[in-house]
């Protein structure tokens, strides 16, 4: 059985269109206009997915994105927002706050379909999360013993260089911002912020030679880790 999908968007039309070309590929489709019905159904049901609209009538897709990110059990709901707002600065906010993916209005229903599989190809799965050992093609990260070895040799990290490498490889191929690494490594008994992240992934690059395109850096927006197929 295919995963299910919400779809929060107040436009009939839009709501519709997406709603009709998820069926029509198998994935399970429930649907909602406004906000606050959307968190109502996200408290209720668990979701593979979700399409949120960014300018809904109340409680609005940025808010409905901070709520769902600080609920620990459903965090992990992968977040696609699709919205007539088409800056830079919007895109960049959606995605600091937990957003997985934006697209701007408007857009074909194909290209939406490509980034729902992709998106929901990445998420990590909580096995995975949970195993002493992390694999990305030659790299090994032992997560008990806070260890990485390349090609079986042992790779010599800094407590937060780990972290932030391990932050990255747990989602290949998620676009992360420095925000997000930077909540991602607090607590851990090391002091970072969003720039000295930077200073930090060219030391991983580094330490990694010459396969440092483990890391890839997304222009204006942040880091990712390589996903391999």
């Amino acid at each position: 059985m295919k995963e299910k999908i919400l779809v929060v968007d107040d436009e009939k039309d839009i709501l519709e269109l997406i709603d009709y070309n998820l069926s029509k590929n198998g994935y399970r489709v429930k649907t909602a206009t406004t906000g606050e019905e959307a968190l109502e159904l996200i408290k209720e049901n668990d979701y593979d997915l979700i399409i949120l609209d960014l300018m809904l009538p109340g409680i609005d897709g940025f808010d409905i994105t901070k709520i769902i990110k600080a609920d620990k059990q459903k965090s992990n709901i992968p977040i696609v927002m699709v919205t007539a707002k088409a800056d830079e600065a919007d895109k960049v906010a959606g995605l600091e706050i937990g957003a997985d993916h934006y697209v701007t209005k408007p857009f074909s229903p194909r290209e939406l379909l490509a980034i729902v599989k992709a998106t929901l190809r990445r998420r990590p799965l909580k096995e995975e999360e949970e195993k002493p050992v992390i694999e990305r093609g030659n790299l090994k990260i032992h997560t008990g013993r806070h260890e990485v070895t390349l090609n079986g040799r042992k790779i010599d990290l800094t407590h937060l260089e780990f972290r932030i490498l391990l932050t990255l490889a747990k989602k290949p191929g998620w676009v992360m911002t420095r925000y997000q690494i930077v909540d991602a490594t607090r607590g851990e008994g090391v002091s970072v912020t969003d720039r000295s992240i930077d200073v930090h992934i060219v030391s991983l690059r580094k330490k990694l030679g010459h396969e440092n395109d483990f890391i890839e850096t997304v222009r204006g927006v942040g880091y990712k880790f390589k996903e391999f197929t």
